[in-house]
């Protein structure tokens, strides 16, 4: 009977993974370096050698694991084909296939983030819904959409790159993926520190967060404060991220909104920033989409890579 799995989630500096039982419970989990050098070419044999050993280590044989569910940063479509993990320093090949041969079980892949939105739905802040949208915001915006509980990938795995929605014309920084004016400009943890620097700079109010070193953490914790800079670095925050996931609600409609990433560390004051801006831009068939703070953290991508094998 195959009674476990593996869940692997692989970031720029770390791959977390976890052995999982056919109910979700997490019997074990750790870390292996993600040695990225050589184009990323250690990357997969070292999981494969990880896995190994934890089940040498468990007294498992391969006769008793459903598999392997990866994810990984970058585009991934649903047969598992990679189109370019840049952080990684991976072309187009197939993850699926590639790691299948090196550990002898089956293996499902996909992007990392619409994995921790499959993880968040299982076991997080989006259990009880089947369309929901995960947003994390982090150092940039990620996003993973659930359609009728299914990941939408898109033809070739870009689906859910909420952070490149165009928001703003006029933007004279370029965001990381090249282009102007993207939602992670503003949106995110180093796009709160833009907004916040340039709403300092355009006036002279004095503020607590012009004592120090500006972060998203000191925006939120000044807002928490009082302080009426800080809540209008809140206010355009709010407002950009707001009509991003309105534009996005008019296309998938979902029931829930989960927030996560460093950011939602704030807690519960961030959604009253974000959903009077939803409601305000947002077509009224979406308007009572729910929002929670995501809860699995960490283990949002391993959850959701076991959720793809066990499926």
């Amino acid at each position: 009977m195959k009674n476990y799995c593996f869940g692997v989630d692989v970031g720029g500096t770390t791959v977390k993974i976890g052995l999982f039982d056919r109910e979700g419970t997490i019997l074990d989990k750790w870390e292996i370096p993600t040695r990225t050098e050589g184009n990323g070419e250690k990357i997969l044999p070292d999981i494969a050698q990880a896995l190994q050993k934890k089940m040498e280590e468990k007294g498992l044989q391969k006769e008793d694991m459903a598999g392997v569910g990866i994810g990984a940063p970058g585009p991934i479509d649903k047969d598992g084909t990679v189109y370019e993990a840049v952080n990684l320093g991976w072309g187009v090949f197939s993850l699926r296939d590639t790691l299948q041969e090196l550990c002898g079980m089956p293996v499902r892949a996909g992007n990392d983030a619409n994995v921790a939105a499959l993880g968040e739905m299982w076991k997080g802040g989006g259990q009880g819904y089947r369309n929901l949208v995960l947003v994390t915001l982090g150092t940039g915006v990620g996003g993973g959409i659930l359609v009728n509980g299914e990941i939408l990938n898109g033809a070739t795995g870009a689906g859910g790159e909420i952070g490149h929605i165009h928001i703003q014309d006029g933007e004279e920084d370029a965001c990381g993926c090249g282009n102007h004016g993207c939602l992670e400009q503003y949106a995110s943890a180093t796009g709160i520190v833009r907004l916040a620097n340039r709403i300092l700079n355009a006036t002279d109010e004095d503020s607590v967060l012009r004592q120090g070193k500006v972060s998203a953490k000191t925006v939120f914790d000044a807002v928490k404060a009082g302080d009426q800079a800080a809540v209008q670095i809140a206010e355009a925050f709010g407002d950009y991220l707001g009509k991003g996931l309105a534009a996005i609600a008019g296309v998938v409609n979902p029931e829930a909104f989960v927030i996560g990433g460093g950011v939602s560390k704030a807690g519960d004051i961030l959604f009253s920033f974000i959903e009077k801006n939803y409601r305000k831009y947002v077509f009224h068939g979406s308007r009572n989409a729910r929002f929670t703070l995501a809860t699995l953290g960490n283990d949002a991508g391993i959850c959701g890579a076991a959720k793809l094998i066990l499926e």
